[in-house]
């Protein structure tokens, strides 16, 4: 911590631990095999590459940069290290059941993602972008986006319209011929339900609401003018949902769970133990969901193609 005192009396509630005022500091005092950077992410860049060229993997908080030079400059460092930023929207649970649902055949292809979030794109973007002003588009867009582009893949063009307030629509258009639409739920507040994503596939529309139920609907069979209940027999039709239990006070039930923060470490950890190389959260991650940051605050009203990612070495 920059605050020494600070970091001194944090180190005390853990025991005899060393504390630092500096990364370059801790790097040379310590035997270490990765750090964890919780700092604002216009340091990111600096901190992450010190890191890397000491040879440690690095996990990093959500965003991982102000901008794409950030991310670049992190990906031309990594070499053969871990490097994980914590989207956690791509890492929860709910994410996981959708691949599942939308890997069988009767439900290919994905067509449409809507996502519901209190969110809004700043319409003097340039002027955010050039000035590397702190956001809620940054700090909080990427939400939305990282659960997006985790089913969606990577986008080709971003149009943005804007309201007469703060409110905006951001319509993505994938490269894969998905088509993607951000609500900005703006006004309502965090005490309300403002979180949803809908996915609309082959024979199935899925649904996540708040990061913790999931809803598959599979539909009934249906003849117009002759069906005459929604609830025909059987098991095969209808909807099944997925919710936590609030009654039980373990894991699966607890939002550092459901809303994906444990499992955006837990893969981080497991790469550096030796597990496959994943995509989500990964620099190429970053700068897929940060190409697409970069081109909504240039849209203002125009199709905004996303600038193409540009892998680091292997």
């Amino acid at each position: 911590d920059l605050n020494l005192p600070l970091a001194q009396r944090t180190a005390e509630e853990y025991g005899r631990v060393n504390c630092y005022a500096s990364l370059t500091d801790m790097l040379r005092n310590e035997e270490l095999d990765a750090v964890l950077l919780c700092v604002s992410p216009v340091a990111h860049p600096v901190l992450a590459c010190e890191a890397l060229t000491a040879g440690l993997h690095v996990w990093m908080e959500k965003p991982a940069a102000v901008n794409l030079a950030g991310v670049e400059s992190m990906l031309a460092r990594r070499g053969d290290r871990i490097v994980t930023v914590g989207y956690k929207k791509a890492f929860m649970p709910a994410v996981a059941k959708l691949r599942e649902i939308l890997a069988l055949p009767a439900h290919q292809p994905l067509r449409t993602i809507l996502a519901q979030y209190a969110v809004a794109v700043p319409k003097d973007g340039a002027a955010v972008l050039r000035e590397h002003r702190p956001n809620n588009w940054l700090n909080n867009g990427c939400h939305p986006l990282a659960f997006m582009l985790a089913l969606g893949g990577p986008v080709a063009a971003v149009t943005v319209h804007h309201g007469k307030g703060d409110d905006s629509v951001v319509v993505l258009e994938f490269a894969n011929g998905v088509v993607g639409t951000l609500h900005g739920a703006m006004g309502a507040g965090n005490s309300q339900p403002v979180e949803v994503f809908t996915v609309f596939a082959e024979g199935a529309v899925l649904t996540v609401d708040n990061s913790s139920r999931v809803t598959y609907q599979r539909g009934i069979p249906f003849i117009y003018s002759k069906s005459t209940t929604y609830a025909p027999p059987g098991l095969e039709h209808g909807a099944l949902v997925w919710a936590p239990q609030n009654c039980l006070a373990t894991l699966e039930n607890n939002p550092l769970f459901t809303q994906g923060m444990y499992g955006s470490l837990r893969a981080f950890c497991d790469q550096v133990l030796g597990g496959p190389r994943i995509h989500d959260g990964s620099l190429e991650f970053a700068h897929e969901l940060t190409a697409v940051y970069e081109a909504a605050l240039l849209s203002v009203g125009k199709r905004q193609p996303v600038a193409a990612p540009k892998p680091g070495k292997p």
